[in-house]
């Protein structure tokens, strides 16, 4: 886990030798895959490709910023159960009572401290590419609303909860 200047968490889920073959031989380059948040609801991802790692990786994070999503926290964990789809993989977000930390996978991992969320149990189902793994969790935490943005939505108040 490193931190930036600017207080941005960036993890490398996945960085790649790639070949592409030419008459002469191999050509090589290199591809990278970079999650970053601010630790307080913010993820985003990015897929930086380039002949050397440093400047895959600069890509890479550039994208993620670009590409940064909003996500509900409560009391660093989820509001509710989520399935993210995409392609053939999907992944299982399950909210976790305070102290049980971060039950997850590499690629499913990285997302979620780098959002800020402290305690998830996560199941990815289907495939282990770091790829679909992702994109799927991104769709999932994307889908995800807040108790205030659908009484909003509903037309409703929001009442404290009953005992």
């Amino acid at each position: 886990m490193e931190t930036n200047e600017v207080g941005f968490v960036e993890k490398i889920v996945a960085l790649n030798r790639v070949a592409k073959v030419v008459k002469g031989g191999r050509r090589f380059s290199f591809s990278a895959l970079v999650v970053v948040g601010d630790g307080n609801g913010s993820v985003g991802f990015g897929l930086g490709k380039a002949q050397e790692v440093p400047e895959a990786l600069r890509k890479a994070t550039e994208s993620a910023k670009r590409n940064m999503i909003q996500v509900p926290v409560l009391d660093g964990t989820l509001p509710y159960q989520v399935l993210g789809r995409f392609g053939a993989g999907s992944v299982l977000l399950i909210p976790a009572s305070e102290g049980t930390g971060v039950i997850a996978g590499g690629a499913v991992r990285a997302i979620m401290e780098a959002a800020g969320i402290r305690d998830v149990l996560s199941k990815a189902i289907g495939t282990n590419n770091p790829h679909n793994v992702i994109k799927a969790t991104m769709a999932g935490l994307a889908s995800l609303r807040s108790a205030d943005e659908v009484s909003e939505l509903r037309g409703k108040t929001l009442h404290a909860p009953r005992k």
